[in-house]
């Protein structure tokens, strides 16, 4: 009997809990051929999710949770998860339940035909204002251009990954990380799905525009140098342009006595150059800085506790 994994994170979820679980056991209730683990990872809840699992565990075996010792982000609990995960194939989903249930009959069988990667597209996205979808949609758009990886465009975390891609996965340790951009990375057979993603069951969202903000800084510093190229070739136009200025001025003030322009003109290309200056010093430090923490080599997570017992190493 194959096993399947139901991988989900969880930040301050104790209100969506109960709606994320009767879905669940109804899917699998539906799918008895299969064996299923309901793998939650507590990524330091400051609410009373920790105790709401620990009462799931109590009456259903099935669920294993995974507490953090703080909050980390998604992608560190993403990570703890691939560690942990038991299963065949994984499935990742949301606790807010704005990725359906009800599609993971058709990605297990899709998992069933072949497929390693079955991925879950937004067709729509009720709940989001005009400027959150009109600024993914140029997110995504630049990041693709940027990169030579086909990023899969209004796609997040919602999808099914067999063991194969789980293992690869696993062997990326960054701990500035970039999920989306790595399921794309590690390539394997992969299937798209179409869903429309609904508003949030309960809570409230974790996600503020700085938040995505530096997700998006991530995306495109972890899979392209671009912005730095850009850098290099705008520094060569910027002293084409100077170089130029310098040399119509000298012969201006030679041949016809023209007076050279003041303080105006002098202050503006200061002021211009010192701020792509400062622009480039910033894209620099974004990379230098990515450098300065993975050289530390630290653990991604540690673990607070687990319901596994049986396992003895809890810090990875």
């Amino acid at each position: 009997m194959k096993k399947i994994t139901i991988l989900i994170p969880a930040y301050n979820e104790e209100e969506s809990l109960p709606f994320l679980y009767e879905k669940l056991s109804s899917v699998a209730f539906g799918l008895s051929n299969y064996e299923w683990e309901f793998l939650f990872i507590n990524d330091g809840s400051k609410d009373n999710t920790l105790e709401q699992l620990q009462n799931l565990r109590a009456n259903d075996k099935r669920v294993n949770y995974v507490d953090l010792s703080r909050n980390f982000g998604k992608e560190i609990a993403m990570l703890a998860g691939f560690d942990f995960a038991t299963g065949d194939c994984m499935i990742i989903l949301d606790a807010d339940l704005q990725d359906p249930p009800e599609l993971i009959p058709t990605m297990i069988k899709y998992w069933e035909e072949g497929y390693d990667d079955v991925y879950a597209k937004r067709r729509t996205r009720e709940g989001e204002s005009f400027m959150k979808k009109f600024t993914s949609k140029l997110y995504y758009s630049v990041l693709q251009k940027m990169t030579s990886i086909p990023i899969q465009r209004d796609t997040g975390d919602f999808r099914l990954l067999d063991r194969k891609c789980i293992e690869a996965l696993k062997q990326i340790r960054e701990s500035q990380r970039y999920t989306k951009g790595m399921f794309s990375w590690i390539g394997f057979n992969k299937k798209e799905l179409l869903f429309d993603r609904a508003p949030r069951v309960a809570g409230t969202t974790k996600w503020n525009y700085w938040k995505l903000c530096n997700l998006a800084i991530e995306g495109i510093t972890s899979f392209t140098i671009t912005p730095l190229r850009v850098a290099s070739v705008m520094g060569i136009i910027v002293s084409l342009i100077a170089f130029t200025y310098m040399f119509v001025t000298v012969l201006r003030t030679l041949i016809w006595g023209n007076p050279v322009a003041g303080y105006p003109s002098l202050m503006a290309v200061m002021l211009f150059l010192g701020g792509i200056q400062l622009l480039f010093l910033g894209i620099q430090g974004e990379y230098l800085g990515r450098i300065f923490n993975e050289t530390k080599n630290r653990p991604a997570y540690f673990v607070a506790s687990i319901n596994k017992e049986k396992e003895e190493n809890l810090n990875k």
